[in-house]
């Protein structure tokens, strides 16, 4: 697989990887904190879901083409526990979403070559097999190089009527696999979520949050649809390689409206006759490693059901409990317990029955409301 993939009339067209490892976690309280957020916990058999990404990407693109972006008071953590050289983390002094994580990064990236193709993942997915993967995003690559007007997404077929995932509506076929994306549909209610459901991934896949598209199709559509995010994000890239790039980005990249990609770009190019807008199906094991549940999807499980996160537990007559520690010496037991979340770590332990884990993003909110940002 070439990671020099296609001799344009002018010059050779190159591949890039960016990684958006931002975000708090808070479903993943109380084992994700600001200082420590779930991207970067070592919770997967001893790899973080950060170095699970990046290292999906070998072979793909080489490693002088991988970016990552995340807050920048991560970034001495990011170094030591991935190789990656400086120029090549793109720090965002606080969070604005998704569309300003992939506007800056296609900015910059853009500033030394204004033809890049960026494939854009996320940190907090498990997806295996990696060579099924890896010919997926080649796919999605060569739809981009081929069609420059081409903003690739990757679905997933839907497993359940969820309504946390935005869902891909699918119209005409491109090519063997591939579709153009009548519509993207951001997070429907329940009912909705069941009637797309039940039409069959053949119609709606889940928008999976991973894209390919180049560097100028991304930025000409934050451009039309987004003005004063585009002027923003010019100014910190015209700064980058100068003395004056630490202070513009501190003063620019917080003023950015903050809004997610698929809001803000993928939602009104799906509408543009401009821009097309293409589906890759991805029917891989994919798991977004967002709460507690899908976190024990990576687990092993005993006989009864029960997610061990945790190096001692001992669970006398308990069934579909999950349980973790990120203390390896700690003993988690329990005695009659049915389908709970138990998580230990030094100061603070959660437990909750598995089927309030949406809840914990509010319970987060009130642990720092009532006992302060210590405890977030």
């Amino acid at each position: 697989m070439s990671n020099l993939c296609f001799l344009g009339y002018k010059r050779m067209i190159m591949r890039y990887a960016l990684i958006m490892a931002g975000g708090s976690g808070t479903r993943l309280w109380p084992m994700s904190r600001a200082d420590l957020p779930k991207q970067l916990i070592p919770f997967i058999n001893g790899k973080s879901l950060l170095q699970l990404a990046y290292e999906r990407l070998e072979g793909l693109v080489p490693p002088q083409n991988r970016y990552i972006c995340a807050g920048q008071k991560h970034a001495d953590l990011i170094y030591r526990s991935i190789n990656l050289p400086r120029e090549q983390f793109l720090g965002e002094p606080t969070g604005r979403d998704t569309l300003n994580a992939v506007g800056f990064s296609a900015a910059v990236i853009a500033q030394g070559d204004p033809d890049a193709v960026i494939a854009t993942f996320t940190a907090d997915h498990i997806i295996e097999p990696i060579v099924d993967f890896q010919k997926i995003v080649d796919h999605g690559y060569r739809l981009a190089e081929q069609t420059p007007n081409t903003l690739v997404t990757f679905g997933i077929a839907p497993t359940a009527a969820a309504t946390g995932y935005g869902y891909l509506q699918l119209g005409k076929p491109i090519d063997d696999s591939a579709r153009v994306v009548e519509q993207f549909k951001e997070k429907p209610d329940a009912a909705t979520a069941q009637q797309y459901f039940a039409a069959g991934p053949t119609r709606y896949l889940w928008n999976s949050g991973m894209f390919v598209w180049r560097a100028s199709t991304l930025l000409d559509c934050i451009r039309r649809y987004h003005p004063d995010n585009h002027a923003g994000l010019m100014r910190i890239a015209a700064a980058w390689d100068t003395p004056r790039r630490d202070a513009v980005l501190a003063e620019v990249f917080p003023t950015l409206k903050k809004i997610s990609v698929d809001f803000a770009v993928m939602e009104p190019a799906s509408r543009d006759p401009q821009v097309r807008v293409a589906a890759v199906p991805m029917p891989l094991k994919w798991l977004d490693v967002g709460s507690w549940p899908m976190f024990a999807e990576t687990c092993r499980h005993d006989a009864h059901g029960n997610a061990l996160g945790a190096e001692r537990a001992l669970l006398l007559d308990t069934h579909n409990t999950v349980v973790a520690s990120n203390d390896p010496k700690h003993l988690i037991a329990t005695i009659g317990c049915d389908d709970l979340i138990i998580i230990h770590t030094p100061d603070a332990t959660l437990v909750c029955r598995k089927d309030s884990a949406e809840a914990i993003k509010e319970l987060h909110k009130q642990v720092g409301e009532k006992f302060g940002k210590e405890l977030l």
